[in-house]
């Protein structure tokens, strides 16, 4: 349904370190990059990072958040790792998730901009 997604940054190179890292242990690698523009994916730029004067101001409370897939637990546990260690903040532990089923085991973290991510495996 849906090609990539935008979001703003207030600092690319900041985005940059945080997202190589996070996004590395998930199976997805930076893409594209311009001076002020970076898409990562695992066969076309699928999230876009833009450096903007203005990025949405991050809300806890708007429900927006950007859940990323991968095939392992152990992948789940090396995004939070990789989160906290690239200076986002924890927002849930790694771990099973039984509210949204038997199998689901997710981890979440807030990056440097605010934006509430999780990563999630369901095998």
């Amino acid at each position: 349904m849906i090609d990539h997604l935008s979001i703003g940054v207030r600092s690319i190179e900041v985005a940059r370190r945080f997202y190589d890292a996070v996004l590395a242990p998930l199976g997805y690698r930076l893409l594209q990059e311009y001076p002020t523009s970076l898409g990562y994916g695992d066969g076309h730029a699928e999230l876009w990072l833009l450096e903007a004067e203005r990025p949405v101001p991050a809300d806890a409370k708007s429900g927006l958040h950007l859940c990323f897939s991968t095939p392992s637990r152990a992948g789940v546990d090396a995004f939070h790792r990789a989160a906290l260690e690239g200076g986002g903040k924890d927002n849930g532990k790694p771990g099973l998730r039984a509210d949204y089923g038997p199998d689901y085991y997710a981890a979440f973290a807030i990056d440097p901009d605010g934006y509430r991510l999780e990563a999630y495996c369901g095998k």
